[in-house]
């Protein structure tokens, strides 16, 4: 198994994306600071820590994209036209349902 120890504080990214990494890694990150990445998908310790820089870099890039802002949209009429047409057929069942009265 290899490990590999990276120190955030002493790279060369900006204070801004450094607090950017940290929160997102958060989980990946030991007391003292250093991101941790471990592997051992192989059996031979060269192809294990070429392994290791792949998934820092990874770990790294995905922690640095900007996520896409969520913009709230509003029903289209015809799906809220048919929303109210299937609860009127599920009101129509339910009434069927009732006991039939004998007032004559």
């Amino acid at each position: 198994m290899v490990e590999g120890y990276w120190n955030i504080d002493d790279s060369e990214y900006q204070l801004a994306e450094k607090d950017i990494l940290k929160k997102k890694l958060a989980k990946k990150i030991n007391s003292e600071g250093m991101l941790v990445v471990k592997s051992q998908v192989f059996r031979n310790q060269l192809e294990n820590k070429q392994e290791v820089i792949k998934k820092m870099q990874a770990f790294i890039t995905k922690a640095l994209v900007k996520e896409k802002i969520r913009k709230p949209t509003k029903p289209t009429k015809a799906s809220s036209a048919k929303r109210i047409e299937s609860k009127i057929k599920a009101g129509a069942i339910k009434k069927d349902r009732q006991k039939i009265s004998n007032d004559f």
